[in-house]
């Protein structure tokens, strides 16, 4: 089977990768945290624990689909990034940017808000989630302009 016959497959699997994670994040970003607000703290911070427990397996799933399909594209059906456009190249680096923020906030704020929601320290747990709130307000916008290249990118001239 030649590569223009998987082009489809790929294509589905990075478009829905793409919108677990960056729609993920609008959801809890736009709609949950507000929410929050309706809870006392320690019920806010469980939830949250719970939440992202679930999501950031998802989003694992997406950074390991994405860069398997992104860079399969770029060099089994373009030929590598010399043939691929502007916008897979800024994809491209919008994508790895949010990928090392992301590996930043699981390694760090994500384990140390894990540890304090699960020992109690309701102070400690808010600190880090408030970090884990400003990262996804960087990641946020920058997955919204990686799907805007992506799907659009190349009509930008």
């Amino acid at each position: 089977m030649n590569a223009t016959a998987l082009m489809p497959l790929a294509i589905i699997l990075h478009a829905l990768s793409a919108v677990v994670w960056v729609g993920g994040m609008f959801v809890v970003y736009l709609c949950l945290r507000p929410s929050l607000g309706l809870l006392e703290p320690p019920q806010r911070l469980r939830l949250m624990r719970g939440t992202f427990g679930r999501f950031f397996p998802w989003v694992w799933a997406a950074v390991i689909l994405l860069l398997a399909t992104g860079y399969w594209m770029i060099f089994a059906v373009f030929g590598g990034f010399k043939n691929a456009g502007l916008h897979i190249h800024l994809m491209n680096g919008t994508g790895l940017v949010m990928m090392g923020l992301f590996a930043w906030l699981f390694h760090g704020p994500w384990l140390a808000f894990k540890r304090a929601v699960d020992g109690q320290d309701w102070p400690a747990a808010a600190a880090r989630l408030n970090r884990i709130r400003g990262i996804i307000a960087v990641n946020l916008p920058l997955g919204l302009i990686t799907i805007a290249l992506g799907t659009a990118g190349r009509y930008f001239g």
